[in-house]
């Protein structure tokens, strides 16, 4: 599946939530979540680039059907 361009930092932030993700704090425009031992941090803006999704993704472990999901 293609990485979508349309994404924004608070709608990833929901889908996060949903997954199991907390904000733990935010500095400036960035969102900073965690889920046990695992630590990602949200750029705050409209569109979020495909590839700052993907590095998210990665690093939280999660596909990229999961999170489309829900969305």
């Amino acid at each position: 599946m293609k990485l979508p361009r349309d994404i924004s930092g608070p709608e990833a932030v929901k889908a996060l939530r949903r997954l199991g993700f907390e904000v733990v704090r935010q500095e400036g425009s960035h969102i900073r979540m965690s889920r046990g031992p695992v630590h990602i941090t949200v750029p705050n803006h409209r569109q979020l680039v495909p590839k700052t999704l993907q590095s998210i993704l990665r690093h939280a472990g999660i596909t990229l059907e999961a999170i489309m999901e829900q969305l």
